[in-house]
């Protein structure tokens, strides 16, 4: 087991993403913006693709907060960490800025997706 913590971004934008890697699955929490919380989890299956058997593709559950949308970070970084790991994965948001327009949002949505591909780089010799 291996814990790690990654992190991009500023200010209100800052995003930390802690995670334990074990040999059978990632346990993530994405936190961040000004008031970091929990407003989603969702966990990722890899499974082979519906429509490329030979791609690994994923199957993913999602169970956000009422009035919360952090899932729309938190899936596309599990499903990015379970397909390039072939190991189930959850994530569990908490991404917030008062006020956010849409701009902000895409900021939080990219920093958390790079804390993933930073992730994989620092995990890629310990799955397996």
């Amino acid at each position: 087991m291996r814990q790690i913590t990654v992190e991009r971004g500023s200010g209100r934008h800052r995003v930390v993403l802690a995670a334990t890697v074990t040999q059978k699955g990632i346990i993530c929490a994405l936190v961040g913006g000004e008031e970091p919380h929990l407003g989603a989890v969702v966990l990722s299956v890899p499974r082979p693709s519906l429509s490329h058997p030979e791609n690994t593709s994923c199957t993913s559950s999602i169970l956000p907060l009422v009035g919360h949308k952090d899932d729309e970070a938190a899936r596309p970084l599990a499903e990015l960490l379970a397909r390039s790991t072939g190991c189930p994965v959850s994530v569990s948001a908490g991404l917030h800025v008062d006020s956010a327009g849409p701009g902000d949002i895409d900021i939080l949505k990219k920093n958390a997706f790079d804390c993933g591909k930073e992730l994989l780089e620092l995990i890629k010799d310990h799955m397996g």
